[in-house]
């Protein structure tokens, strides 16, 4: 079954697969991530999935994952640069 929000199939299998751990399943959303299509925002099509799935599954690693892809990104502050490399 392919659809627009999973088009591989990949989420809906991570759900399947016995036994499968967190690090497993950032790697396949990741592969899911490169290969979706674009015309959507991520957060929204990840929303769509986690509504889909996490209601099912509110412990599986994936929905997990999921979860953490809608967090806002952490944005580090500036290192480095010219005045890092002078010596006072």
């Amino acid at each position: 079954m392919s659809d627009d929000l999973d088009p591989k199939g990949l989420i809906r299998e991570s759900y399947r697969i016995e036994g499968i751990e967190e690090p497993e399943c950032r790697s396949i959303f990741l592969d899911w991530a490169i290969s979706r299509p674009d015309g959507r925002k991520a957060t929204d099509v990840v929303a769509s999935l986690l509504d889909r799935h996490g209601k099912d599954f509110p412990d599986h690693p994936m929905t997990k994952v999921l979860e953490a892809a809608m967090q806002p990104a952490v944005q580090a502050g500036r290192r480095g640069g010219a005045r890092a490399r002078r010596r006072s």
